[in-house]
């Protein structure tokens, strides 16, 4: 297969590929399957670190040449002597410490952490999900505006998605690009990176063109990455994202209870 009839696709992992159980419905497995055994690149896009990615990529029995973590932040190249076979090719990094400064005060119950380039994280106190990781070590405050990130994620116990959303607008970041992962999770990421400027690097690198681009997603950090995939190809949301993330998109699937992006990969 040519790079002028492959097609690059794009998949987020949680709420895309993966159920609220935690699996990969056997349509959706036995779709991705067929359309990398055809030639076409397939490959993953998510929020998540290298170290919480690689396990998906032998769910599926797929690998890509590239794989886009950290919502675009890292971006990793197919190498046997990398790790899980794999190194970093692209790594965004920034100092946190304006921003941890300009956040605390307007969430004074939030807890906060920042994950460097190697994928590790520190957190100030107990963290869903990145408390339990091997490469998770809890520090003071005042440590975590002292290191090179790739992002800070930052929880706030007492606000929903909406008024999570409308403090974070009232701090004016506008020198990072913030998602929401769930209720009042916000990923803050190096200034203009996410999981679309990660894939044109990928797309160029393919000489893939941008007519031949898939890419499914569903939450609020998928909304660049759909707009991207959009423009020329198809940018699919799930039936369930959020309504913002759905304008995003030029096309809609069935929710991932519904193996929704079996549906959609199906007509390539």
């Amino acid at each position: 297969m040519t790079a002028s009839d492959r097609w690059l696709i794009a998949l987020d992992i949680d709420g895309t590929l993966l159920t609220n159980r935690g699996d990969i419905a056997p349509e959706v497995r036995s779709e991705v399957t067929r359309v990398s055994q055809a030639g076409h690149e397939v490959m993953l896009a998510t929020g998540r670190s290298w170290a919480e990615t690689a396990p998906i990529l032998d769910a599926l029995d797929i690998s890509p040449e590239y794989v886009v973590c950290s919502n675009g932040a890292i971006v990793l190249k197919k190498d046997a002597l990398g790790d899980h076979g794999y190194r970093r090719e692209y790594v965004e990094t920034f100092n946190p410490a304006s921003v941890l400064e300009t956040i605390r005060p307007a969430l004074p119950e939030g807890t906060f952490a920042v994950e460097d380039e190697h994928g590790a994280y520190f957190f100030t106190e107990s963290f869903p999900y990145i408390s339990q990781m091997n490469e998770a070590h809890q520090v003071d405050f005042d440590d975590l505006k002292h290191r090179e990130v790739t992002r800070v994620v930052v929880i706030s116990p007492t606000d929903d998605t909406e008024s999570f959303l409308q403090v974070v607008e009232k701090m004016g970041l506008h020198r990072v690009t913030y998602h929401i992962g769930y209720t009042a999770w916000l990923d803050i990421a190096p200034d203009g990176v996410n999981k679309a400027t990660g894939l044109e690097k990928v797309r160029e690198h393919l000489g893939i063109p941008r007519t031949h681009v898939f890419a499914a997603g569903d939450g609020r950090n998928d909304i660049e990455m759909l707009e991207w995939a959009a423009q020329l190809g198809r940018g699919v949301a799930m039936q369930d994202s959020p309504p913002e993330v759905m304008a995003a998109s030029n096309e809609q699937c069935a929710s991932v209870m519904e193996h929704g992006l079996a549906d959609a990969l199906a007509r390539i």
